[in-house]
């Protein structure tokens, strides 16, 4: 895949204990899966609607791919696209901004100004 970039979405306590310990392990269904999920720009928005629903006060980490080498491997996942999955810890150097999502009056997430989903 050509994405340099891909992202992962996260709960803010998750996001105060990946800042404190500097590296994260993984979310439930990550630990679950055996992988840690991130999605590339343009799926974003899908998995915040498929998995995020109607929770505010997350975060939006932007992960520099390239600096975790080759423990991402894209595969196969929610209606057959390639996923970015990260087979190990995500370390917080890798992380490269964020920005908090917050819920609009209709209970959808708002993407930072300026992010483009396609």
């Amino acid at each position: 895949m050509a994405d340099l970039f891909a992202f992962k979405i996260l709960t803010r306590d998750q996001w105060d204990r990946f800042r404190a310990d500097g590296l994260f392990e993984g979310a439930p269904v990550d630990i679950a899966d055996g992988y840690i999920h991130l999605s590339a720009r343009d799926q974003v928005a899908g998995t915040l609607e498929k998995h995020f629903a109607g929770q505010d006060d997350l975060i939006l980490a932007m992960v520099d791919l390239a600096a975790l080498g080759d423990t991402v491997k894209w595969e196969e996942s929610r209606g057959g696209a390639l996923f970015p999955h990260v087979y190990g810890p995500l370390p917080m150097e890798a992380v490269t901004t964020k920005a908090k999502l917050r819920l609009d009056e209709t209970g959808r997430h708002v993407l930072p100004a300026g992010f483009d989903a396609g």
